[in-house]
């Protein structure tokens, strides 16, 4: 099999820059890769998620339960791999890299429910996707993590300069100062690798080479 690489964060971490970076550096080394996004938006697959991310189920993350959202963004991922990366996964000279998976789930839902609750929605989460689904598992997952007052800053400033309407996630900043204590608990319990994205009390980021460089650091023995 390929070895799969999944970059993971809040809104604003950087995710889409990181994994433009890392499959540029990849390639530059011989690689054969391929990137995947989620959720894929503008497919089928996305729709139900796209619905409840533009508040069509409601206008608070909250509205929509952990386990239906999970369900929306799991049918998403597998109706991607199904039809589209299954094939460069089996490949095993291919590097599968991730802009957010399964893993992004598991902070963002169990952030809704009671930290009593946390451990078994992970057990039903993993279960669900990777042995009842069938979905690949990663072999790495990097979670790229700043305080979220940098992440909604720089969310803002993405919408100011593209446009781009806010979804009920980035709109929501209670919600995703919940989902930052969640993701460092899902880490540490699973393993991730937590990359330092930028220091608490700092207003920007470090710079991108920076965050780069420490991403190949911590993927080296993948290579």
């Amino acid at each position: 099999m390929s070895k799969f690489i999944v970059l993971e964060g809040l809104d604003g971490s950087g995710k889409g820059t990181q994994t433009a970076l890392l499959r540029e550096y990849l390639e530059k080394s011989g690689k054969c890769v391929c990137v995947i996004d989620f959720p894929a938006y503008g497919t089928p697959g996305a729709s139900l998620v796209e619905l409840y991310l533009n508040g069509g189920l409601g206008e608070r993350p909250d509205d929509t339960n952990a386990y239906a959202a999970s369900m929306f963004f799991a049918a998403d991922r597998y109706v991607s791999y199904v039809n589209e990366w299954k094939a460069d996964y089996e490949d095993p000279d291919t590097y599968v890299i991730a802009n957010r998976y399964t893993t992004a789930n598991a902070y963002h839902q169990i952030s809704k429910l009671p930290e009593d609750q946390w451990d078994s929605f992970l057990d039903w989460l993993w279960d669900f996707e990777f042995r009842r689904l069938g979905l690949p598992s990663p072999d790495r997952v990097l979670l790229l993590d700043m305080p979220e007052s940098v992440s909604e800053s720089l969310v803002y400033r993405r919408s100011s300069e593209t446009g781009a309407r806010l979804d009920i996630h980035e709109k929501d900043t209670a919600y995703l100062k919940r989902c930052r204590t969640a993701a460092h608990y899902v880490a540490g319990k699973c393993g991730w690798t937590v990359v330092e994205c930028a220091g608490e009390g700092m207003s920007e980021p470090y710079s991108r080479d920076e965050i780069a460089e420490k991403i190949r650091s911590a993927i080296a023995d993948l290579l």
